[in-house]
């Protein structure tokens, strides 16, 4: 796994361990693809990556410009893997890591009024959450009024068109992996 583009092109993430069953990195290609889709550079937008994992996409948008990232998991490997990463690119500066349930991470940054241009949500497959990450968004108020929602998600899991005030705006399939975006219409 490496860095697609931007001030940190190039440069290596640390993974998973191989016999990890918790952590699904996003794949390079993937990756490449959801950001030519929202547009190669994030010039000081504020990006917030829940189920973080090894904060790929997070970290990826720091290296296109966004100004600052934070990063949801309560994983203690993917924790590990977002700090070492985080340290690694010498984004440190720049990274939250929130160390909270997806719920609760909400909650907080809720409460403090943070607000994102750009979220991602890369759930557990199994865990068939794109509606609940839907409505916690909603609920929690976390998306500013521009906003790009990216869930990446099993295709066996339907996204709705719209849910929580949010509407599906793309979708690319990548063998079993489905990427849909939302936005506020």
């Amino acid at each position: 796994m490496r860095i697609v583009a931007g001030s940190a092109k190039g440069r290596a993430l640390v993974g998973p361990k191989s016999t990890s069953k918790h952590i699904r990195p996003t794949a390079d290609r993937v990756r490449e693809t959801i950001f030519n889709v929202l547009g190669q550079w994030l010039e000081g937008q504020a990006v917030l990556d829940l189920y973080a994992g090894t904060g790929a996409l997070g970290l990826e948008s720091l290296s296109r410009g966004a100004k600052k990232t934070v990063l949801v998991d309560s994983d203690r490997e993917a924790l590990a893997l977002c700090r070492t990463n985080t340290d690694t690119l010498g984004f440190t500066k720049q990274v939250e890591i929130l160390p909270q349930p997806v719920e609760r991470a909400l909650a907080t940054l809720g409460k403090r009024g943070d607000k994102f241009e750009l979220i991602f949500a890369d759930p557990p497959y199994a865990a068939r959450v794109v509606e609940t990450v839907l409505e916690a968004l909603a609920h929690h108020g976390v998306v500013a009024p521009t906003g790009t929602i990216v869930i990446e998600h099993d295709k066996r899991e339907a996204a709705p068109a719209a849910h929580a005030g949010f509407e599906q705006v793309d979708q690319r399939r990548f063998g079993d992996t489905l990427v849909t975006l939302f936005r506020i219409p």
